[in-house]
């Protein structure tokens, strides 16, 4: 007789639509919708006089992009708290994890934006007969 397999492995992927966003060291929100997690390094290519089988490649500055939240839910007024500070120009940076999870509800993947500070804020479109989430989508730029 065959033993039973074990099913924990099918709980052990991650999707990409269960994710939070975390400052400090509290989860502030949840959104359906993350993109821009991008790094691009420059890079300049040189050909050496005689040697035509071969390149030479310099590496320069590291680019981040932005990244762009969207369809949000929280309870939580850090990041909007955070938003304001900077009609005073007095916000500080900070680092924000961005967190993926598993089926089992394990943290599997998360990114770190060291030195992240919000660069924008757009409310969706506020519909008497709308059914979507009214959360904002938000932008963080970091070095």
């Amino acid at each position: 007789m065959a033993a039973p397999q074990s099913n924990s492995h099918v709980e052990n992927y991650v999707t990409t639509n269960r994710f939070y966003v975390e400052i400090g060291k509290s989860i502030v929100a949840s959104f359906s919708e993350c993109s821009g997690i991008t790094i691009e390094v420059e890079k300049e290519v040189y050909h050496e006089g005689g040697v035509n089988e071969q390149q030479r490649i310099s590496l320069g500055q590291t680019r981040f992009s932005d990244i762009t939240l969207k369809r949000g839910t929280t309870d939580d007024n850090t990041f909007s708290q955070w938003l304001g500070e900077l009609f005073e120009q007095k916000t500080q940076r900070r680092n924000v994890n961005i967190l993926t999870y598993n089926q089992a509800g394990e943290i599997m993947k998360s990114w770190c934006l060291i030195g992240a500070i919000p660069v924008g804020w757009k409310l969706p479109s506020l519909e008497a007969d709308g059914n979507t989430v009214a959360a904002e989508a938000r932008s963080l730029w970091r070095d």
